[in-house]
């Protein structure tokens, strides 16, 4: 832990270049919304479970390269379990993402994803006994008042498909808590190698369960997503350890809008816009507390203010 007297970091530290970071996370959605479209075009011609285990399969071969620092890198055991827990965590929540992305619109699973985040603070309270401010309860109230918005509880019926999503969000949560504690002490490459490795063990005797032997026409869009899947989750890594949270979170806003574009032009799904305010009152609240943390970050960095007298 830094001293209340220590200087701020350099520019050329982690967290230090908000213009990059920025961009990593553009990058990011991109990746993860081009993701979203080949699922959704895909549909439910495999099951969940199978699809899931299929992408990191296939994703295995792009992270290749992260294999070499992996093994150089000789992880403790407290390392291994804890990356081996990452895999199954993230596994699930795949497994419910990919039920999901066969019955809802792309602009609502994106929508829903951003609970992600909330459920990220709320496990660090939990699991990590960290205290929340008033402000802080007031955003997370916010939030949950945004994916009220999204769901409308009474005024629609709400599907597996929404229940999976909002899961989904919960195992993300986890599975980010995790990631964020691992770069700072693995590197990117390994981390995403990790992942592929941990969740295609873990999705394999789901995946048994209800197997059907795909076409080379499914292999080639699932070759696709393991590219855009892997591609996006290293470029996150990277944004990570680069700009804070209060630079990257907003930005992930941009997704619901090319999620939208991407319903509406490719499958022809209307623009709802509960849906579009619903993840705006989402993602302002995630990134008021991204903010918050940032400051309490830099106030706890910088040197206090003393009057020199003459």
């Amino acid at each position: 832990m830094s001293s209340p007297a220590q200087a701020p970091a350099a520019p050329s530290q982690p967290g230090t270049r908000p213009l990059v970071g920025a961009g990593w996370m553009v990058i990011t959605g991109i990746f993860f919304v081009s993701v979203v479209a080949v699922v959704r075009h895909m549909g439910d011609t495999i099951p969940p479970a199978q699809a899931a285990f299929l992408r990191y399969l296939i994703g295995l071969v792009f992270v290749l390269p992260a294999l070499a620092p992996i093994l150089a890198a000789k992880y403790d055991r407290r390392m291994l379990v804890l990356f081996s827990v990452r895999g199954f965590v993230h596994a699930i929540g795949v497994i419910f993402w990919f039920y999901a992305m066969a019955r809802l619109p792309v602009a609502e699973v994106t929508a829903i994803s951003y609970l992600a985040p909330i459920f990220v603070t709320l496990g660090a309270v939990v699991v990590f006994a960290e205290r929340l401010a008033a402000r802080w309860i007031v955003a997370i109230a916010l939030a949950l008042a945004g994916a009220l918005i999204i769901l409308r509880p009474g005024f629609r019926e709400l599907g597996a498909g929404h229940w999976a999503m909002v899961t989904n969000s919960v195992f993300m949560a986890a599975s980010y808590l995790l990631a964020k504690w691992l770069t700072s002490r693995a590197d990117s490459g390994a981390i995403v190698g990790m992942l592929s490795i941990t969740v295609t063990i873990a999705l394999l005797p789901f995946a048994l369960m209800d197997w059907v032997t795909p076409t080379l026409e499914q292999l080639a869009w699932l070759t696709l997503v393991a590219f855009f899947a892997t591609a996006g989750h290293y470029t996150m890594i990277r944004a990570f350890k680069v700009a804070p949270m209060a630079v990257t979170q907003p930005v992930t806003f941009l997704q619901l809008v090319w999620a939208t574009l991407v319903g509406v032009v490719l499958f022809a799904e209307p623009a709802d816009v509960w849906v579009l305010t619903g993840g705006a009152v989402i993602i302002a609240s995630v990134s008021y507390i991204s903010y918050r943390e940032w400051v309490l970050r830099r106030e706890a960095l910088t040197p206090p203010n003393v009057s020199m007298k003459t």
